[in-house]
Order: structure tokens, then C-alpha cells, then sequence
């Protein structure tokens, strides 16, 4: 089974570039009023609309620390601040923003996960 995970936008043109551009994600498929990305086995959609939907948190993951350093030397400008280690959930992250607000966090494990 699979998903997508689906906000409305208020500025779709603009996060087509901003997840292509600056997140690295590949345009999976666009419906004209709505486009589907994918990063990994992560399908992220967003559809026009006259809100823009911004609760929750959109996590990236990467499988080493390399790799959310690498994000960040891209975000260094909106981010809270250098990636970290969090010892509660054994991870190494950071956060920051999409255009419209959204929370983005980058973070790899620092435990072995399941297959």
C-alpha cells in the first residue's frame, strides 16, 4: 500500500520550484492544478487552492548526518539554527520553512531501522 500526503496552496508555482530547486524532490506527476512529488518513498501533493494549509510538519530524512548537513548548508539563512543531535529520539536534525510556512525538518537516525 501506498500514499500521498496532500495540502492546498495558495502559490503552486512557487512550490514547485521551491521543492525542486531547493528540496531536491522529483515532480512525480502534475495534474495542472495539482502536482504530486517524490523524495525517496515520500509522495507530497499540493493543490491549489484559496487557503494554504500549514499545520503539521513535512520530515525529510537521509541516512547519515552527511546528508542533512549537506541540506543545511541550503537553508542556513531560514533554518532555527544548526542541525543537532536530539537524544530523545536518536536523531540528528534541523528546521525550517517552506514559502508558505510549513515546518520542514531534516533529519537522518542514529539507530539501526527496520528494513
Amino acid at each position: 500500500m501506498s500514499g500521498i500526503i496532500f495540502f492546498k496552496t495558495q502559490t503552486l508555482d512557487t512550490l514547485k520550484d521551491f521543492y525542486k530547486g531547493r528540496i531536491g524532490c522529483d515532480l512525480w506527476l502534475d495534474q495542472g492544478g495539482c502536482v504530486i512529488f517524490r523524495h525517496g518513498n515520500l509522495l507530497l501533493g499540493f493543490c491549489q487552492g484559496d487557503r494554504a494549509e500549514t499545520q503539521g510538519v513535512i520530515t525529510f530524512f537521509y541516512p547519515d548526518r552527511k546528508g542533512v548537513d549537506s541540506m543545511f548548508s541550503g537553508f542556513e539563512d531560514s533554518a532555527d539554527g544548526p542541525p543537532r543531535r536530539n537524544e530523545t529520539y536518536r536523531i540528528y536534525q534541523f528546521f525550517a520553512r517552506d514559502p508558505e510556512g510549513r515546518t520542514l525538518e531534516f533529519q537522518s537516525f542514529e539507530h539501526p531501522l527496520p528494513d
